[in-house]
């Protein structure tokens, strides 16, 4: 035996032989409840359920984490090792599990899910990560305690199961940010309970809030009891019930909210920023990207920033013809496959729904698509798809997530070449290997400026998921920190945010149920 086998054989020793006052059957259940990560995907669940989107995110990378750890343990490295198990002389029956595993020693597959699953939350939530932390390392030292594992397997569990989380990242990056560092303030009026403030809200757009039982308008009442709602049903005329509230806003010496998805999002900032008024954003639709890029992810951040006055400036995409015919994008701009697919997607998903429709144009268009050719700066090209961002995106691979910053004045622009062999398959497999950036079939930069001319083989053009004709020649560039919108100079504690929108739920259904509230009667909430 060598020197570090010795030296694990005396700390294991030692944790056997130590007493810990009623921690003998805490930590034997605990390291029981932890077999199969059954009390991961537990935590899992009641982060997704319980919190609020960066929480179901870290559940989610958190699983995916336990997932790879597990799979490397108990496939590759266990059957390498074959170490045989501790004797159990030194451990006290009443520590001993009643069912011994009968697998190899090294690593400990216990330790390598736990600090799989707190790492994977911590990437995402270092406030989440602090409380899964104490949690995986009781599980960890277990191990130890019950007699399974030397103090050698729980710290090789510890650094693969580390690693399996941090290697997430190569293929979906956690978000990161500080965003007062990253976007300096901007000047907006503060509208304590939101009076002036005239929200447009569009109850045509997407899902909302998942799991959400509390209709929009209820909500923000309950928030901005003084802002003033006009709300778009499914015959009335959208731009000129958006025209309205702009009008309003600008009587008011206020700002101009929206409520919906990112095609309503685009129309409200074009209008806010053409009169000068400060934005107010309220996610409203199915992925919310905008929101969730400046920072208001939920409700109650934007409501909190508007009652102080804090915002940020941002840039808007500019898409504009040889006419002089302008097409804006908060979010992305494209041309080919995917202009193509959310075409088809809207002629389907009336008789089969959203997501399925998506799901059918897809694979449509990956069968039938054909290359467009057009120049771009000068340089003819033949490409599947031609992707603009408003904003870098992050990651840099083919699936761009979301932007730590909106003011950078770039254009993210990507591009899958036409002109090779197998380009949609080799894109895909490099995509899936972490290797895109060296693919020949994919090239990515930023640029403030793109002219885009001979254009041929599409007649339409995406931005922000809503499709319009393509002109022969267009060019592409920004308009720096040209809208102003709302948001909180510091992130709120989502926890608290989902408890008050929990309570505020079960108000709303006491009430429509014909029940008295208690609380009806208490003066709104301020910040």
């Amino acid at each position: 035996m060598g020197v570090l086998g010795e030296l694990d054989q005396r700390l294991f020793t030692r944790v056997a032989g130590a007493r810990l006052p009623g921690a003998d059957p805490a930590l034997t259940r605990l390291s029981h409840s932890a077999d199969h990560g059954r009390l991961w995907l537990c935590c899992a669940a009641g982060l997704a359920l319980a919190g609020g989107r960066t929480a179901r995110r870290a559940a989610l990378r958190g699983a995916g984490s336990l997932a790879l750890a597990s799979l490397t343990v108990n496939t590759v490295v266990k059957w390498g090792a074959r170490r045989p198990r501790p004797l159990l002389d030194h451990v006290p029956p009443i520590r001993q599990l009643t069912r011994q595993p009968h697998t190899t020693s090294f690593p400990s597959g216990h330790s390598a899910s736990a600090a799989a699953f707190a790492t994977g939350v911590a990437l995402e939530s270092t406030r989440y990560g602090v409380m899964v932390a104490p949690l995986a390392a009781a599980v960890a030292f277990s191990r130890v305690y019950v007699g399974v594992h030397y103090p050698g397997d729980v710290l090789a569990g510890i650094a693969i199961g580390a690693g399996a989380a941090a290697l997430t990242c190569r293929w979906w990056p956690a978000r990161v940010g500080v965003p007062e560092r990253e976007r300096p303030a901007a000047e907006a009026p503060a509208l304590p309970d939101g009076e002036g403030l005239v929200v447009f809200m569009n109850s045509r757009a997407g899902s909302g809030a998942p799991g959400s039982s509390l209709p929009p308008a209820e909500h923000l009442r309950g928030l901005l009891p003084r802002a003033e709602l006009i709300e778009v049903g499914p015959d009335d005329d959208f731009t000129e019930l958006l025209d309205r509230a702009v009008d309003r806003a600008r009587k008011a010496g206020g700002a101009l909210g929206v409520c919906g998805g990112d095609g309503s999002v685009n129309a409200a900032a074009h209008a806010a920023a053409r009169h000068g008024l400060a934005l107010a954003v309220f996610p409203g639709g199915t992925l919310n990207h905008f929101a969730q890029d400046v920072g208001v992810p939920e409700f109650e951040d934007t409501a909190v920033a508007v009652a102080r006055g804090e915002a940020v400036a941002v840039d808007i995409g500019v898409a504009t013809s040889v006419t002089g015919d302008e097409v804006r994008f908060v979010n992305t701009f494209s041309i080919g496959l995917y202009p193509e697919l959310v075409a088809l997607r809207e002629r389907l998903e009336k008789r089969l729904g959203k997501w399925p429709a998506a799901a059918v144009a897809l694979i449509r268009v990956l069968r039938t698509a054909t290359p467009i050719e057009l120049s771009v700066n000068g340089r003819s090209r033949r490409l599947w798809l031609l992707f603009a961002g408003n904003g870098r995106y992050r990651p840099d691979g083919f699936a761009p997530t979301y932007r730590p910053r909106l003011d950078d004045g770039l254009l993210d622009l990507r591009m899958i070449d036409g002109g090779h062999r197998l380009a949609r398959t080799r894109v895909v497999v490099s995509a899936l290997a972490g290797a895109l950036g060296r693919s020949r079939v994919y090239s990515a930069e930023a640029v403030s400026r793109v002219r885009l001319e001979g254009l041929r083989g599409t007649d339409t053009l995406a931005h922000d998921g809503e499709v319009a004709p393509t002109p022969a020649e267009l060019t592409l560039e920004k308009k720096h920190r040209a809208l102003v919108v709302y948001r909180p100079a510091l992130p709120q504690n989502e926890l608290a945010q989902q408890v008050r929108l929990a309570t505020a739920r079960a108000r709303y259904r006491a009430r429509t149920r014909g029940r008295r509230l208690p609380a009806d009667g208490d003066p709104p909430a301020r910040w």
